[in-house]
């Protein structure tokens, strides 16, 4: 072999450990294993106590907590059956996480749409529009819902959400989680479905998923943030519960499914607030938009204004909160806000109470339209 042959080959070899470097430099350590779920979509299978999520400056003597300290009820009866499950399956080795794999550009849009996020404390926010429930009567421990998502015509500068959320103000000092189903193409790069996670905490700043540091992720198999192939006009379906742990104060986000375990996917540190220590006093479901800087808002739901059956449009059912004292009940046993600031593209419709039998869907709304250009301010 010749010497200029040799140095070739070495200078590959290095180029190939360093472009491996690169591509693993937004982690804290290199991955056991890794998962290609699609072509810009690769899980990497990080050591527990290694993950990024622990980078965050108030996390720094935090442990791991690795289960919640007290079981959840499991799914209570469902009429609705394409629950949404990720097709291709992660299964880490045991004392490791899936953390997505994040480029330095993917990075920064998410902080960036952190900082710009809207939440439900937030003053008026421009071209943002809302369809949903909340109750203020809080302290809750917690909130749970079981909702649709669909695919839907997305614009890059336009964001569609469906989410269940926490939040405490006070004065201009906010603390929000919120958890559910987004098509955003200008984070993500598609117009795919995804589940996210997003806090805002105590020193003004937050975050999506583990694109930066302050979630904790648990589960080995189920991450906080997945994308989801959906067919058009065919739903998937969320069984979401965002909780606080009555030991250690801090806020997991559990997901259920119907005929398997529940998955407690992981948790934000109650280090991360300083209005959420003693639970949340708002909380709420429902949709949100962000319009385009056109103006042009995009579809919310499945794109059809709540006109027809309760299969026609995009719902959330068995919208439920944990009290003060942890006890689960239906929201509506509190006073309930009903938001829609933009009849013209979006509609809200509750639905009906079994007076002479027990509705399985429990307290519940559809929601949803197709956005357009005059939504609104």
């Amino acid at each position: 072999m010749s010497i200029i042959l040799r140095m070739s080959l070495v200078m590959n070899l290095l180029s190939l450990l360093l472009s491996t470097a690169i591509v693993y430099s937004n982690q804290s350590t290199m991955p056991l294993r890794s998962f290609k779920m699609s072509e810009n979509v690769t899980y990497d299978c990080i050591d527990i106590h290694k993950q990024p999520g622990l980078n965050h400056p108030y996390l720094k003597t935090h442990k791991i907590q690795m289960k919640p300290s007290l079981s959840r009820p499991e799914l209570k009866m469902r009429t609705e059956k394409n629950e949404t499950s990720n097709q291709n399956k992660i299964g880490c080795p045991n004392g490791t996480v899936p953390i997505l794999r994040s480029t330095k550009e993917f990075i920064i849009n998410s902080q960036m749409f952190a900082e710009n996020n809207f939440h439900m404390l937030s003053a008026d926010s421009p071209g943002t529009h809302i369809a949903g429930v909340r109750s203020s009567s809080g302290p809750f421990r917690g909130v749970k819902a079981y909702f649709s998502a669909y695919k839907l015509n997305v614009g890059k500068d336009q964001v569609s959400y469906s989410q269940i959320y926490v939040g405490s103000g006070s004065g201009s000092q906010v603390n929000y989680i919120s958890a559910g189903w987004t098509i955003n193409p200008g984070l993500y790069g598609d117009q795919r479905v995804w589940t996210f996670g997003f806090w805002k905490g105590k020193d003004g700043k937050g975050c999506y998923n583990t694109a930066c540091s302050g979630f904790v992720q648990v589960s080995k198999v189920v991450p906080i943030v997945q994308p989801n192939d959906l067919k058009p006009g065919v739903p998937g379906f969320l069984d979401y519960f965002i909780h606080q742990d009555k030991n250690t104060g801090n806020w997991w986000i559990t997901r259920f499914s119907k005929g398997a375990p529940s998955v407690d996917i992981g948790y934000w540190p109650k280090e991360l607030f300083n209005l959420l220590d003693n639970g949340a006093n708002m909380a709420g479901v429902g949709g949100v938009v962000q319009a385009s800087r056109s103006g042009s808002s995009p579809p919310m739901g499945n794109g059809n204004f709540p006109n027809g059956g309760r299969l026609d449009s995009a719902i959330f059912t068995n919208i439920e909160v944990l009290n003060s004292n942890y006890e689960q009940r239906k929201m509506n046993s509190f006073h309930v806000d009903y938001l829609v600031d933009s009849e013209k593209c979006y509609g809200l419709k509750v639905g009906k109470k079994g007076f002479f039998y027990k509705n399985p869907l429990g307290f519940y709304f559809n929601y949803g339209g197709p956005g357009g250009n005059s939504c609104g301010v």
